[in-house]
Parts: structure tokens; C-alpha cells; sequence
């Protein structure tokens, strides 16, 4: 099976890429990437076909969804305050670029598509934990394009039989998930802080949870899902119900790294959700098997890259 993956050039993307080319029933991975929030430098050493070009770019697409037999789409331009900035390039991009990516799967002849969604699509429903099933209410402009991407993915299910399915990502982090730019995740960015002798910067009183998911484990889930051509006319949440608060991750991080870490905090950021737990009976459902590295576990790792990068 080849796998066509855009935004393959990302932090998921080419952990995800890396991860394909290991497993029996992947014969190749090819790789669609504008390189505007991606890295070619993050696939180096690993075995893709790599086409630079955006999912904008209709017919450059098509012609990277020849010959693949799935796609996974994660192209998009990520985070809250970067859509809240500009929101037409986030819904140009993650909106519109869905539809191309639909659209490019039907002409090319691809027979399954596995869409990035977002935890950020329940909005201000404070219910938790959070089921695919309850009502969403996007807070941003990121979240309404996510609902976008996911919603067009399931419609192309019923309208032309295309088997999609939509992955609700919730707050992911691990190795080659770097923290210079202003947008950084809060994992990466709390470890940069730390290893260069900073203070941690907490937006907001830090009690705000999330439910932060491995990178290897949610490529462990894709790949059973586009070997197993895994659909669902539901989207499916892909985190485990954990709970953790800013806070809580701090505590961690100090006991691992066996020291204090100073603090500063400043306003919270617009458009941010105060709290974020999955329901993740609908993915245990699907993926039986997947095993969930704790987070203690994955924020070692983490740490061991980070270590490694600075030493360099």
C-alpha cells in the first residue's frame, strides 16, 4: 500500500511518515508540503517521495494523489491565535484545502482519506468529557475550520461513498516538535523554556486541563486505520480521557527534570478553551487494540530529544 500524506513535512507528519515506513503493509509514502509551517529538514533520512507544493494547488495535488491507494490529510495552518490573526489564510487553507484534497482523492481514483480534526471544535461546551456525540461551538476561527475539514470529509462519505474518516486531535506533543515561533504548542514550549533558563510563560492561571496525546501513539491509530481502511460516519476523538492541567504538566516536567522551573504568567489567550478531556469510548471501540503511552513516559522522551537537540 502507498500512503500520500500532506503536510508530511510537520511535526505529525513526519513522525507519521517515519512510522508507515516501518510497518509490513506499507510499500512506499509519499509526502505533499508547501513548507510553509513544515520543515524539509524534519524528512531527512527517511525514505519518501516528496512533491513541495500546496493542497491550494489543485492540479499538483491530483497528481501526488496518483497512484496511492489512502491519504492521510493533515495540511493546515495550525493554532488558535495564529486563525484569530488571519482567519481567511486558516480557512483558505484548512477549509478549502479539505475540499481540494476530497475532490483530488475522486479524480486520482483513492479510495480512503483519513482527516485531521480538533478538540478545539467543542468551543464553550463545558461538558466532560468531550463525546463526538455532543453539541460543538467553535471559539475561533481555527476550531470553525476544523469543523469544516471534518464535515466535508464525512458528507464526501455519504454523497459518494468515499470511506473517510475524521480524527479529532486533541493536544498532541513528542519528538521533532519544535518551539521557535510564536504559535508554539505548550509542551515544547515549556521544554525550550526550561533547557535554556527561562521562565515558563503560563497564559492564564495555569489551571486550564488539556488531554495530550503521544505522537507515536496517534500514528499507531492511523495506521490501523488506513490498513484496516478504518470509516465512520461520526468523527472519532483521538485522545484517551486523561486530564492535565498546566500546573499538573509543570510538576512533571520539574520532577523529571529535577529542578524548579520559574514562572511568569500573562492574559489568557483569545479564543482558548478552559478545559479539554475526550470520551474515548468511540475510539476504543474502532481500535481495540491501540496501547496509550502515559504521559510520563512520552514527556521523557520528549525531553531526552530536547536534550539531544541542545547538546548538539
Amino acid at each position: 500500500m502507498k500512503v500520500l500524506i500532506t503536510g508530511g513535512a510537520g511535526f505529525i507528519g513526519h513522525n507519521l511518515a517515519r512510522y508507515l515506513l516501518a510497518q509490513p503493509e506499507i510499500d512506499g509514502v509519499r509526502v505533499i508540503d508547501d513548507l510553509s509551517t513544515g520543515n524539509r529538514a524534519n524528512l531527512d533520512g527517511i525514505d519518501v517521495e516528496f512533491v513541495e507544493a500546496s493542497i491550494l494547488d489543485y492540479p499538483a495535488l491530483v497528481e501526488a494523489a496518483r497512484g496511492t491507494e489512502a491519504i492521510v490529510h493533515l495540511a493546515a495552518i495550525p493554532s488558535v491565535p495564529r486563525s484569530v490573526a488571519n482567519p481567511r489564510a486558516s480557512h483558505d487553507a484548512n477549509a478549502t484545502g479539505t475540499l481540494n484534497v476530497l475532490e483530488a482523492a475522486r479524480e486520482a481514483g483513492v479510495g480512503y482519506v483519513a482527516v485531521a480534526s480538533s478538540s478545539s471544535v467543542y468551543g464553550s461546551n463545558p461538558t466532560l468529557p468531550k463525546s463526538e456525540y455532543a453539541w460543538t461551538r467553535p471559539m475561533s476561527p481555527y476550531a470553525v475550520s476544523k469543523l469544516a475539514t471534518e464535515s466535508y470529509a464525512i458528507a464526501y462519505q455519504f454523497s459518494y461513498g468515499l470511506k473517510t474518516l475524521a480524527f479529532r486531535f486533541f493536544n498532541v506533543y513528542g519528538p521533532g516538535q519544535v518551539a521557535g515561533h510564536a504559535y508554539a504548542a505548550v509542551i515544547p514550549k515549556f521544554l525550550d523554556a526550561a533547557l535554556s533558563d527561562r521562565p515558563l510563560e503560563i497564559q492564564g492561571d495555569g489551571t486550564q486541563s488539556r488531554d495530550f496525546t503521544y505522537v507515536d501513539t496517534l500514528c499507531s491509530v492511523i495506521h490501523q486505520a488506513v490498513v484496516g481502511q478504518i470509516a465512520s460516519t461520526d468523527p472519532v476523538n483521538l485522545a484517551f480521557g486523561t486530564r492535565t492541567s498546566l500546573l499538573e504538566l509543570i510538576e512533571l516536567l520539574e520532577s523529571q527534570l529535577g529542578r524548579e522551573l520559574p514562572r511568569v504568567h500573562t492574559d489568557p489567550r483569545v479564543g482558548d478553551v478552559k478545559a479539554s478531556q475526550a470520551d474515548s469510548t468511540r475510539l476504543r471501540e474502532l481500535f481495540p487494540d491501540v496501547v496509550q503511552v502515559p504521559l510520563e513516559e512520552g514527556t521523557a522522551r520528549t525531553i531526552a530529544w530536547f536534550e539531544e537537540g541542545s547538546a548538539r
